[in-house]
């Protein structure tokens, strides 16, 4: 039974890490270079991500600066920058690249909330998908006669304040963030 319990723990614990992650690309007024972790560039025929071919920082709150190790890589990165879905304009000056991370309106930041709160509703759903899981081993365990029925009541318990405190956790999440995008 505390194999079972570990196994959720940890499953519950990759739902909240994808939500950190999920979170980490939503662009809020701030930059980082998690933003354009997931572009992919055209380099000579290969899809490459940004960060294999080129050194990514943050010099400023409100900048990233990539600096490709091959000159011929240049319009290729800004044409992927260009080309997703995070409406930035890379400014190229033949050494860097340069983005800076304009302030976000009162609408987009309501907007990026909105899909903040629709992520933390998924890793909700991934949280109570695991507890179904382990209740299912629970009864299946009585029913092999594994496990006897007050150590099945137990274990559900143990399973429901194992999904309250992941479920709480979400939720703090979503509320810094919600806080991080709302201040200006």
């Amino acid at each position: 039974m505390k194999a079972l319990l570990d196994d959720g723990k940890k499953r519950m614990a990759g739902a909240i890490a994808a939500l950190e992650k999920e979170f980490s690309k939503l662009r809020t007024g701030r930059a980082s270079t998690a933003l354009v972790d997931d572009i992919v560039v055209d380099y000579y025929g290969t899809p490459t991500p940004i960060n294999q071919l080129a050194s990514v920082s943050v010099p400023d709150p409100k900048t990233i600066t990539i600096q490709p190790w091959d000159k011929g890589a240049f319009g290729a990165v800004e044409k992927a920058i260009q080309t997703s879905d995070l409406g930035l304009n890379p400014v190229n000056d033949g050494k860097i690249i340069r983005i800076s991370i304009p302030a976000l309106t009162e609408e987009r930041r309501k907007e990026l909330v909105r899909v903040a709160k629709k992520y933390t509703e998924e890793c909700k759903i991934a949280i109570r998908n695991v507890r179904r899981d382990l209740n299912d081993s629970l009864k299946k365990m009585e029913k092999d006669k594994d496990i006897s029925e007050d150590e099945k009541k137990k274990g559900e318990a143990d399973v429901q304040k194992l999904t309250d405190d992941h479920v709480k956790q979400s939720d703090d999440t979503v509320a810094a963030k919600e806080k991080e995008i709302l201040e200006i």
